[in-house]
């Protein structure tokens, strides 16, 4: 982020760290009855803990010019409230983080960090220490499910998010939502005749005043009551004669105010949240994605801090969520994650929603350097990468995998479909033997085909012992496709793609987005 983003470039930040619940984070997909695969990738971890590596970036942030001395302090006092333990590791490591954010937001910038109870008290004093306690605006309470069972103490159904400024006078449009309909049916039942219904409000106030609203009106001394109007004279004039004044019949009682239905401008949001659901399981916006926030709550934060253009920034942006929500919303966009399977996730689920998006993905292979990096940096990752590359679902690892890193599904009727295991070999060191293991696996799975990626060239040998396998029959047109396909790294950066019918969605599509369009932020 320091190389990409800019001092005092963001509008809003929103993000929704991993913590440690004691789980690991997976990806679903989608198979061919639209539900959840059996068959999950492990997008992260979500569990840390105090290693070597957290005690190198503790003693970093500690003896760091650049970190403020009351964020160390804090820290310091942490670690020797809480010892070398997983809350610590996870406070150390969102420390830089939080710094990092707090320098690219403009003084008009907000953040919003989505935590759950088991973290928010600790983050919070962390967030007092980088942002200052004086620009702590809000802890949101989203209610994010409902009642359930949990043993020997009170459900935990809600999540906080912490909410501050940069400065005093961060972006704020005073989000509001509509009121309840029994509170209108309860006190907006008044109607003169003309179908508008309207609430009767007192026009006066305890307290007598000097000034013009406490003079006397329409032959009223609201003074000898010890009272004053809400309203200037020359206010209650006009109220008046735009039929906001109700007078009681025969001139018996104060007059009141009509505060009409059709004029209300919705109640103000407060900091508990209860009417935005979890996703529904089966519901068209899951993607499968298990930390997945809905998009109205996204939607509800970035229109309530940012103004149509604004740049929002999700460092942790997982299935994209923010994302989508900042494109729909006219505003321009920042994701960052660290998991190839979420990039992917977020391009397909861009182009699904806003069909001939333009945007650009950073820290992905370009060229084969690119590629032999992230395989020298992450084997997995880079298998995951390849097995996209080809349109495919990347496949956990697991005993007898037999050399099997994703599958593709293709079409074959409306009932069944076809299986296309892929293989992946990121070694210098090639051989038609990993051809014929491919080829046995196809077969003892009862795949249909099967396709062999390869970081470096492949040998002529190996193209050899792909032919003799001939060709898969596809029965809905005929056509013949060779059963064993090869594709290097090379190739598929110069745009080549796999011979296969056609291919069905990996991932659960995102719906179509019906809001306005924004864009992706080009990084520095």
């Amino acid at each position: 982020m320091r190389e990409h983003v800019a001092d005092e470039s963001v509008d809003l930040v929103y993000l929704d760290p991993p913590f440690n619940s004691n789980q690991s984070y997976n990806v679903l997909f989608k198979e061919r009855d639209t539900r959840p695969s059996q068959a999950q990738i492990e997008a992260f971890e979500d569990t840390w803990h105090w290693t070597p590596d957290t005690q190198h970036q503790f003693e970093l942030l500690m003896t760091d010019s650049n970190v403020p001395r009351e964020v160390a302090k804090g820290l310091d006092a942490f670690r020797i409230m809480l010892g070398e333990n997983d809350v610590m590791a996870y406070l150390v490591m969102m420390t830089p983080r939080l710094l990092e954010l707090h320098r690219v937001l403009k003084a008009t910038g907000s953040m919003y960090l989505h935590c759950d109870p088991t973290a928010s008290h600790y983050l919070k004093v962390i967030c007092d220490q980088v942002f200052g306690p004086e620009h702590f605006r809000n802890e949101v309470i989203w209610k994010r499910t409902t009642a359930h069972s949990s043993a020997k103490k009170y459900a935990p159904v809600h999540d906080v998010i912490l909410y501050y400024g940069k400065a005093r006078r961060p972006t704020w449009r005073e989000p509001r939502i509509e009121y309840e309909q029994d509170y209108l049916d309860r006190y907006y039942k008044y109607d003169d005749g003309d179908g508008r219904l309207y609430w009767r409000n007192s026009l006066t106030a305890a307290g007598t005043r000097k000034g013009s609203s406490g003079q006397p009106w329409r032959g009223i001394d609201i003074a000898s009551t010890g009272q004053h109007w809400k309203f200037t004279i020359d206010n209650l004039e006009q109220l008046d004669r735009d039929g906001h004044i109700y007078w009681p019949p025969g001139g018996m009682g104060f007059p009141q105010i009509k505060r009409y239905r059709d004029e209300l401008k919705g109640v103000s949001l407060s900091d508990i949240w209860t009417d935005i659901d979890r996703i529904n399981p089966v519901g068209n916006e899951r993607l499968g994605y298990p930390t997945q926030k809905p998009q109205d709550l996204l939607d509800r934060i970035i229109e309530a801090s940012s103004n149509p253009g604004d740049l929002i920034l999700d460092p942790f942006c997982g299935c994209g969520t923010a994302v989508a929500a900042a494109e729909a919303l006219g505003r321009s966009w920042i994701g960052i994650d660290i998991t190839y399977l979420a990039i992917a996730l977020i391009e397909q689920r861009l182009n699904d929603a806003h069909p001939g998006i333009q945007f650009e993905v950073h820290g992905v292979p370009k060229d084969v350097d690119g590629a032999r990096a992230l395989f020298a940096k992450s084997t997995k990752n880079f298998e995951m990468w390849a097995v996209r590359q080809v349109g495919g679902r990347p496949q956990p690892k697991m005993g007898g995998d037999e050399g099997i890193d994703g599958v593709i599904r293709f079409y074959i009727d409306g009932r069944d479909w076809g299986t296309v295991l892929v293989s992946v070999k990121g070694g210098d060191s090639l051989n038609p033997s990993m051809v014929r293991d491919l080829v046995g696996t196809v077969k003892k799975d009862r795949a249909d085909m099967g396709i062999l990626i390869t970081r470096t060239k492949p040998t002529k040998g190996m193209y050899e012992t792909a032919t003799k396998d001939g060709f898969y029959r596809w029965p809905g047109t005929g056509q013949e496709y060779p059963r064993i396909q090869i594709l290097s790294v090379e190739d598929l950066l110069r745009g080549m793609i796999a011979n296969l019918p056609p291919i069905h969605g990996t991932y659960a599509e995102a719906p179509k987005a019906t809001k306005g369009q924004g864009e992706q932020l080009e990084l520095g």
